[in-house]
């Protein structure tokens, strides 16, 4: 087998670190560039000053530097109908298109998709107008799950405990437009464990990855604002092989055939963050892409080759994965103020005393200092035969990192410990 495939990926965070390196393991991979990429990325691949959603640069880029096949990994190149233009000109692409991308940038569509075809979630109604999204939820029972329809950074989902919060969200999404104009889509609260199961696709055929948990709110005990992720494990305890069945025949497999029957399949990770209800696995949201932390805890764990899997999907072949039985968590570090605003250039330290994977999620390099830029800054990932061990591992190296700027929830995988 040659190792000569050169291979681009579209990002900048932590997930595209995650991709990139595992690549990197790949014996059929030659060259990677990254799109834009960070300072920690620059030292796995060639990173290119490309903005994620210049279509028409990034698609110039790979006709004249001959890139066998783009790994695309943050919703808002999907959205902007990179994978759309890569395969117009004649060019291999992981991810969905922009219509298929659809199942994450609307949030109604997807709500529409599984009312369809009979995949499990929670009840809702969609609203454009703030009086009658805000009449609806206050003759309702809370808490209420209220969605901002798009893409919002993982940041658009507030589950109200209170009427007085839910009317804040809702002004803060319909009235004072936070993430743009817009619909909401508010929803049944489901209660239960949360876990993410991400699946490679390509139209019918569906290629499972190891389950993972995501950790969304800001601080210790799951307090705070909802973040883009502050941590992840992965494997999950209470994820039964029974429980994964499920959610692989009755959510995974039947969104995936029901996008093919509506005309839009997919093709790149369907991720379906779910919830384990008493009634069994049901669907909180989908994204079209790698998620972000979880990422960074699953792909270490893939022992088979992983562009073999990326290109098996593009080419609608058959691909056999092969999964460690180690466990793999990983603690965020966050710029303080993070959701909320923060401050960018802080120096970090030590970076080189730490004997872990660590993926860049948002830093910059000035000359030999590696500084914050970006609201989640670094992922540690420790290792460990358990649960247990993997989280001292992690605990053990991010005390080797100096930047005091940062922080760092205490208890990713507490539950499972």
């Amino acid at each position: 087998m040659s190792k000569d495939k050169k291979v681009l990926v579209v990002g900048s965070g932590g997930r595209c670190h995650a991709i990139v390196k595992a690549l990197k393991r790949s014996p059929r991979v030659q060259k990677i560039f990254c799109a834009p990429g960070n300072a920690g990325i620059a030292d796995d691949a060639e990173c290119v000053e490309i903005g994620v959603e210049n279509v028409d640069e990034i698609v110039r880029f790979v006709e004249e530097n001959g890139i066998d096949l783009t790994v695309v990994g943050p919703e808002a190149a999907l959205a902007a109908g990179l994978v759309n233009a890569l395969e117009e000109a004649g060019h291999k692409a992981f991810g969905p298109t922009k219509e298929a991308a659809r199942i994450e940038s609307s949030k109604e569509f997807a709500k529409q998709i599984m009312a369809k075809y009979g995949v499990p979630t929670s009840g809702y109604e969609a609203f454009d107008d703030f009086n009658a999204a805000w009449d609806y939820v206050r003759n309702r029972p809370l808490p209420a799950v209220i969605k901002y329809d798009g893409l919002a950074a993982g940041k658009g989902v507030v589950v109200a405990m209170s009427y007085e919060e839910a009317e804040g969200a809702l002004r803060d999404m319909l009235l004072d437009s936070s993430f743009g104009k817009g619909r909401v889509v508010i929803e049944d609260f489901l209660d239960g464990p949360e876990f993410s199961f991400m699946c490679v696709v390509s139209g019918h055929k569906v290629y499972p990855l190891a389950m993972a948990q995501d950790h969304k709110r800001a601080f210790d005990g799951d307090k705070g604002p909802n973040t883009g992720g502050m941590g992840a494990y992965s494997p999950v305890p209470f994820v039964t092989d029974e429980i994964r069945d499920i959610a692989l025949k009755e959510i995974i497999q039947r969104t995936a055939d029901a996008l093919v029957a509506e005309g839009v399949p997919f093709k790149g990770v369907l991720y379906g963050g779910l919830i384990l209800t008493k009634e069994g696995p049901k669907v909180i949201e989908f994204n079209a892409r790698f998620g972000d932390p979880e990422t960074e805890v699953v792909l270490p764990r893939l022992e088979s080759d992983f562009y073999d899997l990326v290109e098996a999907a593009v080419e609608g072949l058959d691909c056999e994965t092969k999964w460690s039985d180690d466990a793999y968590l990983g603690v965020v570090l966050a710029s303080d103020g993070y959701p909320g605003a923060y401050e960018k250039g802080a120096e970090i330290k030590g970076l080189e005393n730490v004997d872990a994977e660590v993926y860049h999620m948002g830093t910059k390099r000035d000359g030999r200092k590696i500084l914050t830029a970006g609201g989640r800054v670094l992922m540690v990932v420790g290792k460990g035969r358990t649960i247990s061990e993997a989280n001292e591992a992690a605990k053990a190296e991010i005390a080797k990192i100096d930047c005091p700027s940062l922080f760092h929830r205490t208890d990713i995988g507490k539950a499972s410990l």
